[in-house]
């Protein structure tokens, strides 16, 4: 079939990226302000304005309205146009990666369910249960059915992945008395570890502290006066969520470097 052509398909899977990307600042947007999902009809977030469909085209739609409302003029986020090319991005990588199969599928599905929880994490400090619950049920029945991984693997991934950040939580509050991290965060782990198997685990949470790390150089900028660096709070879902995606994408390759580390030993 043309549609699944090794040379067409990506360039499909990229509008298909964009396309889903607008939709993913819907849940985003909406999740935050507590709004339903299908009613009003997209709008100005400001001024209620409706958008019109040549308003609603990925990234092109914010450039050519120099990222201002059509109607008030208020500025519109850039998380908008961000979110939308995260999307197409990841879509273009996971069918260069897998062309049209199920990977490419699963990890489509989940890969936005991971933008989507990511970017709510990053302005609320909350990883929704509605993603990372339904996730992580989900995840075992995917890895096994669709991508052919033991269901031990699955099933070790998902209890070690929660298991082990959750003992972190609770070691981190009885040592200090706070919170160090989110509930959250165990059942992302959840399913993460039941999506990619148990082996992803110190990929992922590698991946995700280095990430972390760099990151926290702009949330220390951004602190108030006053504050101190121990008070300022930093999401690590969307750290996760990365180190995840990533290894969806390169998973055997980083596994086969994370031993060899290890170990010693060439990959």
């Amino acid at each position: 079939m043309p549609f699944t052509d090794p040379a067409v398909f990506p360039w499909l899977a990229l509008v298909l990226g964009l396309v889903l990307g607008s939709f993913y600042n819907v849940c985003i947007h909406r999740s935050i302000e507590g709004q339903s999902l299908l009613w009003p009809p997209s709008h100005c977030p400001h001024c209620a304005a409706p958008l019109r469909p040549w308003h609603l085209v990925p990234i092109f739609s914010y450039l050519a309205l120099r990222g201002r409302c059509h109607a008030c003029g208020q500025r519109i986020s850039p998380r908008y146009p961000v979110v939308e090319a995260a999307s197409g991005l990841l879509a273009l990588l996971l069918a260069l990666r897998f062309g049209a199969t199920w990977p490419f599928a699963v990890y489509m599905v989940f890969g936005g369910a991971l933008l989507v929880a990511s970017f709510i994490d990053f302005e609320t400090f909350i990883l929704p249960d509605v993603i990372t619950l339904t996730g992580a049920a989900a995840a075992p029945v995917a890895a096994v059915l669709l991508l052919d991984m033991p269901l031990a693997d699955s099933l070790i991934g998902a209890a070690a992945g929660g298991g082990v950040f959750w003992l972190v939580l609770a070691g981190f509050k009885r040592v200090r008395g706070i919170d160090g991290m989110g509930l959250g965060d165990v059942k992302l782990m959840a399913l993460i570890g039941g999506l990619c198997g148990w082996q992803a685990l110190p990929v992922v949470t590698l991946l995700a502290g280095i990430s972390a790390l760099l990151a926290a150089v702009w949330f220390l900028r951004r602190r108030t006066e006053g504050q101190s660096a121990r008070e300022v709070a930093i999401p690590f879902g969307p750290f996760l969520s990365l180190g995840a995606l990533v290894y969806m994408l390169y998973g055997p390759a980083l596994v086969r470097w994370w031993f060899g580390f290890v170990t010693g030993k060439p990959a």
